[in-house]
């Protein structure tokens, strides 16, 4: 049987974390082990590769509460890290899962990933393209780069969960910051929360370890950095722990202006906020809000994954494709009705 390394990196910042992520995907690229590391963070706002700290972000919230600004090396959207969510990630070759498909590779490590939670005493089930849930709430989100041969496929389980903090570093309407508190929580779910106490993180670990273990059939082997890679995140750090780093895509706030609508509809109030690239015509980040009722409840956060990065000018068949596609309750609202509430954001001057 192989043997696989695991390493536990604790709690450590952001931009240290990052540099290992270059440095152990680098040295996987170049023969090195195939790894499971475990990972925390000091509280941390991550940007993607390829955000705007200041188009993103609410940065004097992030400064006046000791939050870190960072830049992630892979993609995607910004997110709130600290303590209380557990971070894991593994260094593969393509060797290891037998594809380069991402999307056979993350149903893959998701379901095992959802096999290890289910084992603490819940129904986790894996959610296309890349989620965990539990009765159709979000319990970890995931993510996986390549880099020739090299794969990190990782993961945020979220132990506990600070929703508030989570919503506040981000660019959201302050008058629609308490609908967007409330919608999430019921969207998204902590693993306490659940359980009812907070679970032992070494347990955690163990169990998502024991869960890759069986399912790539290997054995993990308590490991640490090689000289190697130690070099490689010594040459990382200073480069990603400086403000070039973190501004390094620097688009102004004016470029992405937040264009609100509001509206009543026989079902109901429907509020709509759109982080609008007015340059290139698209909607970046959709929020809906208002007192409407859609159950499934993870619909309309469905429809803002839809519409994130799409041309203003497709709202009308995005939604109706969506609507089309999903079985749900509307209670009384249309597609159109949500078309009306796009549109009118989308032609907001503000």
């Amino acid at each position: 049987m192989a043997s696989w390394r695991v390493i536990d990196s604790g709690v450590r910042r952001a931009a240290e974390h990052f540099s290992l992520n270059r440095a152990l995907l680098e040295a996987r690229r170049l023969g090195g082990q195939s790894t499971l590391r475990f990972l925390q963070f000091a509280p941390s706002a991550l940007l993607g590769y390829h955000q705007s700290a200041l188009q993103e972000l609410e940065l004097d919230y992030c400064a006046g509460h000791g939050i870190t600004v960072q830049r992630r090396i892979s993609g995607g959207g910004a997110i709130f890290m600290d303590e209380t969510q557990l971070g894991w990630e593994l260094y593969l070759d393509t060797a290891d899962v037998g594809s380069r498909d991402m999307t056979a590779i993350a149903k893959r490590i998701c379901e095992a990933a959802a096999r290890a939670v289910t084992s603490l005493g819940v129904d986790a089930r894996f959610r296309p393209s890349n989620d965990i849930e539990v009765a159709g709430r979000k319990i970890s989100g995931t993510s996986g780069i390549f880099d020739g041969d090299a794969l990190l496929y990782q993961g945020t389980l979220l132990v506990e969960f600070d929703v508030e903090n989570m919503l506040r570093i981000l660019r959201i309407p302050a008058g629609m910051l308490s609908d967007k508190v409330a919608e999430a929580g019921k969207r998204v779910v902590s693993l306490s929360a659940l359980l009812g106490f907070v679970p032992p993180l070494d347990e955690v670990k163990i169990r998502l370890q024991q869960s890759f273990e069986k399912e790539f059939g290997v054995t993990f082997r308590p490991g640490r950095l090689t000289v190697a890679e130690l070099e490689l995140y010594e040459a990382a750090l200073p480069e990603i722990d400086s403000p070039e780093w973190i501004h390094l895509v620097g688009k102004p706030r004016s470029d992405l202006p937040i264009r609100e609508a509001e509206r009543t509809f026989p079902g109901g109030l429907l509020r709509v906020a759109l982080a609008y690239d007015s340059p290139g015509g698209r909607i970046r980040m959709a929020c809906f809000s208002g007192d409407m009722s859609i159950i499934p409840r993870r619909t309309v956060a469905d429809l803002e994954a839809t519409l994130k990065d799409a041309a203003a000018a497709d709202i009308d068949g995005l939604v109706q494709d969506f609507f089309s596609t999903h079985d749900c309750d509307m209670l009384g609202l249309t597609p159109e009705d949500f078309i009306v509430v796009l549109r009118q954001a989308s032609k907001s001057p503000r």
